[in-house]
């Protein structure tokens, strides 16, 4: 049953600037769109980023953990003096502990070894614990930062889980702030909408809208190689997952918050066009973007080549290169891993 924006309070669809806020929260969302000029030049189609690392934690997941939140105060899951626990790869925790130092919460943040410190200490810098696990792991192990977050949520009193890759809120808040902005934004013309997947809420949500207004809108995730989603689209198949350096995308297992039914294709992208394309941002089109952003404009790219004269590609850029100094925009990381 299609849901009405009354059932998620005053906060949808999330507020434009413009005017005084009573705090950070209301300034989540409506991010702007910026057409791409120098990668573009020999492209027929027109090729729009939408900037998610404008949002107040310097990602597209402030959107997400807000509904996720103010859903469950306003269905008593997560009460006053509340602990929230969460598996992040670092963006959802930064948003959840930021909401969790304006609403007056403990926040506990499970997350891989593979993550960039700057994730752990911007987790930190709002209040958060972060609890470090392995990367290398089943997604089933108890070693992993699913299983860890949901043993920690089980012995602490008091606490919520959002469980942000299997919960549906997720799909919802895209549905009701970023899919409606990319359609007033782009004047209702959007030929295809391109992104990376993770929990899948962005695409799914943002998707949804998009093709409730127009059907015919395209909708391309984007995963990387080692992951799971790509193969399973394509034949149905698990394989068996590797570890990638791209991060904030991609997933070991399959998570209830991809629709797959709604997506038109998966494109694969490796490490090195993702973070190659990344530093191409920085450098000749002055948007400072995280590697997952590389992957996605890539993937746009590709798209464009066989697409028509004035047509229109919306592609998301889900997080700042902040959080990526030691790594993408270091030169001796990108040499020392072959990139």
């Amino acid at each position: 049953m299609k849901k009405s924006l009354d059932e998620f309070g005053d906060k949808t669809p999330l507020n434009k600037f413009g005017s005084t806020n009573p705090d950070i929260l209301k300034t989540i969302g409506w991010t702007p769109m910026v057409r791409l000029n120098k990668l573009t030049e020999s492209l027929r189609p027109n090729i729009f980023a939408k900037l998610e690392f404008l949002n107040p934690t310097g990602s597209v997941k402030d959107r997400m953990a807000l509904f996720i939140i103010e859903d469950a105060e306003r269905k008593g899951l997560l009460k006053p003096g509340g602990t929230i626990v969460e598996n992040s790869s670092g963006n959802t925790g930064a948003a959840l502990a930021m909401i969790a130092a304006v609403k007056g919460y403990k926040c506990i943040i499970t997350m891989p070894d593979k993550m960039s410190d700057e994730k752990k200490n911007l987790m930190k810098a709002f209040g958060a614990q972060v609890v470090i696990t392995p990367t290398d792991v089943p997604f089933d192990s108890p070693e992993s930062y699913y299983s860890v977050a949901r043993r920690i949520a089980e012995e602490t009193p008091n606490s919520f889980y959002p469980d942000q890759y299997n919960n549906p809120v997720n799909i919802d808040s895209h549905y009701y702030s970023t899919g409606p902005e990319i359609w007033s934004q782009m004047g209702e013309k959007v030929d295809y909408l391109v992104g990376g997947i993770g929990t899948g809420g962005t695409m799914s949500g943002a998707g949804k809208y998009l093709k409730e207004k127009n059907p015919d809108v395209k909708i391309i995730a984007v995963d990387p190689e080692g992951s799971v989603f790509y193969d399973y689209f394509e034949t149905g198949k698990l394989i068996k997952p590797h570890v990638y350096k791209v991060e904030g995308i991609g997933e070991d297992y399959l998570v209830k918050a991809v629709d797959f039914d709604l997506l038109d294709g998966i494109i694969q992208v490796g490490d090195r066009d993702s973070f190659l394309m990344t530093r191409k941002l920085a450098r000749e089109e002055g948007i400072f973007a995280g590697g997952s952003s590389g992957s996605a404009v890539w993937a746009a790219i590709q798209i464009a080549q066989d697409m028509k004269e004035g047509e229109n590609i919306v592609v998301i850029l889900p997080d700042s290169g902040s959080r990526y100094m030691s790594k993408v925009y270091d030169d001796g990381w990108m040499k020392a891993n072959g990139f």
